[in-house]
């Protein structure tokens, strides 16, 4: 086994990470061709786009090549099922440098491929180039099963709102980690590898979600997006939303009410979304707030005032994911 991409060359790589590889009987041709195919029994692909850069949305010293996969696949495939879509597909662009070690794209392969397989989808494709600094650039495609896509700008006045997942799990990892700590090992491993309700996005569409988005960017921050497509207000109540005792005894060690990380930290991929008021909701849902308005401002209040911390995640702005 050559020790790093250079020696191994491009199309040995290619090699290396497409033999790793697993499949799914929506895969009609996988890698190897022009391009894959991929059955789409209901006549409308669903598709979701991300990147990923070293050093501004991981690091290789906090996270394994493992980790880096799971994660870039998972929030990729999240969003597919925030729109209430199977996940069914993902392609992979990755630029490297020449001197890195072989083991670490195909560890990397091997996390991708894994948070495929919990999502039920597969890698069909991709690209790889040389590069001064690793950038993982993802493709996810779903499937809406002959159902109608939840999208941000169906929120209504009277709509109650749900999530189910994690939140602030993944920021707490990261203060935690970027004061040269490695636990709580919880919330470290949330912050390298997310675990999105994958189910949940179809489950709530089916259950008659009237909005919805997975939390990438905080949940006031996400929320905000369906206020504004929806022309509508969203107030949060604080007290409703689960901060678990390790969560708060993170926040007394560095400072920080962990109400912060709850309403602006993402990352976790949680799924939250709106209902008509009286929605029969599982125990997984949490209602949290509910929609008012219309409103010509709209926007998301914490208590019934305007939150006044940071919104959430920009990627223009400063500091690291």
């Amino acid at each position: 086994m050559k020790g790093t991409v250079g020696e191994l060359g491009e199309f040995g790589l290619i090699d290396r990470l497409t033999s790793r590889l697993t499949t799914t009987p929506a895969v009609r041709l996988g890698p190897g061709d022009d391009a894959a195919v991929v059955a789409a029994p209901d006549g409308k692909v669903v598709a979701s786009t991300d990147l990923l850069l070293e050093g501004r949305h991981f690091r290789r010293d906090w996270s394994t090549a493992y980790d880096v996969g799971r994660k870039s696949a998972a929030q990729n495939l999240a969003d597919i099922a925030a729109m209430g879509a199977v996940p069914t597909a993902l392609l992979l662009g990755l630029v490297v440098p020449a001197e890195l070690p072989v083991t670490w794209p195909t560890e990397l392969m091997d996390g991708i491929r894994d948070e495929c397989q919990v999502a039920g989808a597969a890698v069909v494709g991709g690209d790889v180039v040389r590069g001064e600094t690793i950038t993982i650039a993802i493709t996810a495609l779903g499937d809406l099963r002959g159902h109608t896509p939840v999208t941000r700008s169906g929120a209504r006045p009277g709509d109650v709102v749900a999530y189910t997942g994690w939140l602030g799990w993944s920021a707490a990892g990261l203060a935690v980690l970027s004061r040269g700590f490695r636990s709580p090992r919880a919330f470290v491993e949330a912050h390298r590898r997310p675990e999105p309700p994958y189910h949940a996005g179809p489950a709530a569409a089916g259950l008659g979600a009237t909005a919805m988005t997975d939390v990438s960017d905080g949940l006031v921050a996400d929320l905000g997006h369906i206020a504004q497509a929806s022309n509508v207000r969203i107030d949060v109540h604080s007290g409703r939303v689960d901060i678990p005792s390790q969560m708060n005894d993170i926040g007394q060690a560095v400072g920080i009410d962990p109400l912060h990380w709850v309403l602006t930290g993402g990352e976790d991929h949680a799924i939250v979304a709106t209902f008509p008021p009286g929605a029969k909701l599982p125990a997984r849902w949490k209602v949290i707030g509910e929609v008012q308005g219309p409103s010509a401002r709209p926007q998301v209040t914490v208590d019934g005032a305007p939150w006044s911390g940071d919104g959430g995640w920009d990627h223009f702005g400063d500091g690291e994911k």
